[in-house]
Order: C-alpha cells, then structure tokens, then sequence
C-alpha cells in the first residue's frame, strides 16, 4: 500500500502529494501508512514520545476523567460513537487521529441550542490518567443564532489521542480555547475539524505551555458564504518540549474571511516548535479574505523553531491573501529602550516577552484564563532568568 500522503510516480518512485486537499480522509487506521518522518506530515516529530498514540489498540479516556462546568443551557452527554452527530465536523486525515477516533467507542457531545447566547464560559477538565494511550472524542454543536464561549483544559501526566469537532449552524458563533497545560511525561496529540454555516463566526485559541509532546492540528472548512474563522496560538516551550500546530483553512464558499496569528516564545536546549500553516482557497472561493502569521521568540542558545506557511490560490477573484513567518531573538532596540529608563535587564526581557506573547492571549477574552497563563509565563521565565 503506498504511503499516506505519497502517490506512486509513473516511474515507480514517490512523489508528495501537491496539493493540501488531497490528503485522504478515513476513519480507519489500516488507510494509514505508519508514522514515518519519511512522511511530511510527521517529519518533524520525535516518534520516541509517541508512546503508543499511533497503534492500532489504545484505551479509552474515562468519563470520570472527564469534568464539565457547563453554562446554563448548554447540554453535555456521552452517545454511541455510531451516532448520526459524529463525523459531521470533519474526518481523519492521518493515523493518530484515526486510532483515536476508533478507540473512543464514546463521543462526549455538547450541544448549544439555537438562539441561546451565553454570557459566562463553559469548561471541560480533561484530566490526564498516566502513562498509557487514551483516546477521546468530543462533538460541539452551536445552534442557529446561539453565541458560546467554550474552555477545554488539559492538565495532569497523560497520553491522550483526541479528536474534537465543531459544527456551528447558520450565524451561530463560538469562541473556543484549547489549553495544554500537560505535565512532564505527557503526549498529546489532538486533531480539530470545523464546519461553519452561513454566517457563522468562530474563534479558535491554542494554547500550549506544557507536555513533551503536544501536536494540534485544526482544520476549518469554510463551505457556506460569509463564514469568517480567526485562529489563535500561543506557546510556551522549554528544555523538552516538543509542540507543533498545523492550521488548515479550506476557503470553499465565496465571501468567506480567515485570519490566523500565532506566536509563541522558546527557552531551553532541544526546546522544538513546528509551526505549518496551510490555507488553501478554491476556484468557488470568490471575494475571500485571508491572512496567516506565524512568529517566535528565541530566548535562549539550542531552542528551534520551525515556521512554514503555505497558501494556494485556485481563483484571483478574491479580496486579499497573505502570510508572513519570523523567528528571532530579542530586539536590542526594545531593550535598550526599556534599560534607558531605569528598568534592569532582567525586568526588560520579562516585559518584551510578556508584551510579545500577551498580544495572542488578550483574543481569548476570559479574564480568568488571561491572568491565569500570565502567570505561567512569569513563572516559566524566572527558571532562566530572561
């Protein structure tokens, strides 16, 4: 069987496939090759951290792992993984994702009904439970015309294989955050599919500070007019940390708008982010706008970033596109400002960072939440002294 993400060349060689949108799609793990850094899609992660995500049998995250603080009327309850609401977000498109969608035989489904707006935000704890493989699925439906705020929070020692689906009907609106605040001896990797309606608007945060291994790769098709998705990320990676985000948009329908910004800083010897942003925009796409911006600060000598954004274009009846990708260390000019004034250099370094990370944390608009990863960032700078 050729391999995922490979088509055989007419002269019996491997060529990558050339186009985002090609990529198969399966709920079974035998359509897919084995995790090969052979493969694109995985040539950056450390296979040794794995730890059993991309085997065909792993366990079952439990539901009392599970804790939800729901707003009111926000409903939540564990179905059949058959059931005619999973799979509407979206499908597997590599191994991982497709083990754990065939390891869950339970989906948690979250249910916003039409015209409900939520004033206060939703959390669901995922609690991680020790050194084995899980998997989880978890479905989130928003009504026509309800308005949501939505925390998913990882926290604790775990290997957790995710699959998580958004479906927002008609000028629904969400605002979902991700948080991976694993502990040392953690891996995760969670795959995302959106599906957003006529005029519906979600707004997507990754936020990643902890675990060995933490792979999140959200997938958003924009296939009814005036859908609009801004994605966010903020990382935080230190000395054995190894975190990648992949974003896709699927420009499909005409008048739809994207913006993706993530920005993320690293410390520490073999600290590792990969960051891949993949827009694509089709021949239907008429009148979208777009842009992607990818940008990292190395605090420290032995951290590396990579940064590789790709936007393809099929029609030029569109608005506006664009990307942007920088890695670099601190601006002296910054600096230097900052210690004109009084402020040590320490206390300088401390500043530019927080400023520079703040910026992405500020989207996510959960008071709680913002000074809750402030306070990580402090604490995580105060180990190197920046």
């Amino acid at each position: 069987m050729a391999q995922h993400g490979i088509k055989e060349h007419s002269h019996g060689g491997n060529i990558p496939i050339q186009t985002r949108s090609e990529r198969q799609r399966s709920t079974s793990v035998s359509d897919f090759a084995e995790v090969s850094k052979l493969d694109e899609i995985w040539r950056y992660l450390p296979a040794e951290k794995l730890r059993g995500l991309g085997d065909l049998v792993m366990g079952e995250q439990s539901e009392s792992g599970v804790e939800l603080n729901l707003a009111e009327g926000i409903s939540a309850r564990w179905v059949d993984s058959t059931d005619a609401a999973v799979g509407t977000g979206g499908l597997p498109e590599d191994r991982v994702a497709a083990a754990a969608w065939t390891n869950a035989s339970k989906t948690l489904l979250i249910e916003v009904p039409a015209e409900l707006e939520c004033a206060e935000p939703s959390f669901i704890t995922i609690r991680g439970e020790g050194p084995e493989a899980k998997a989880l699925h978890l479905v989130i439906r928003v009504g026509h015309h309800a308005r949501a705020t939505i925390v998913l929070d990882h926290v604790g020692v775990g290997v957790l294989g995710e699959n998580v689906e958004l479906v927002l009907d008609a000028q629904a609106q969400l605002n979902l955050v991700t948080i991976q605040e694993w502990e040392a001896g953690s891996s995760h990797i969670s795959a995302h599919f959106a599906k957003l309606g006529r005029d519906s608007s979600l707004k997507h945060t990754v936020v990643s500070f902890g675990g060995d291994l933490v792979r999140v790769t959200p997938s958003v098709e924009l296939s009814s007019p005036g859908a609009e998705v801004n994605m966010y990320g903020v990382y935080l990676a230190d000395t054995g940390n190894f975190f990648e985000h992949r974003p896709f948009v699927d420009h499909i329908a005409e008048n739809c708008v994207s913006n993706v910004a993530y920005k993320g800083a690293l410390q520490g010897r073999g600290a590792h982010t990969v960051w891949v942003g993949d827009v694509l925009i089709r021949e239907s796409a008429t009148g979208t706008s777009t842009y992607e911006l990818n940008r990292n600060l190395l605090l420290t000598d032995g951290a590396r970033a990579d940064s590789v954004p790709n936007l393809e274009i099929e029609t030029g009846k569109i608005e506006g596109a664009g990307h942007a990708s920088a890695s670099g260390r601190f601006d002296d000019e910054q600096l230097f400002y900052l210690q004109a004034r009084g402020i040590n250099e320490t206390a300088a370094k401390k500043l530019v960072v927080r400023g520079f990370l703040s910026e992405v944390i500020q989207k996510i608009e959960i008071p709680a939440i913002e000074e809750r990863l402030v306070k990580i960032i402090e604490a995580e700078l105060e180990k190197v002294g920046a």
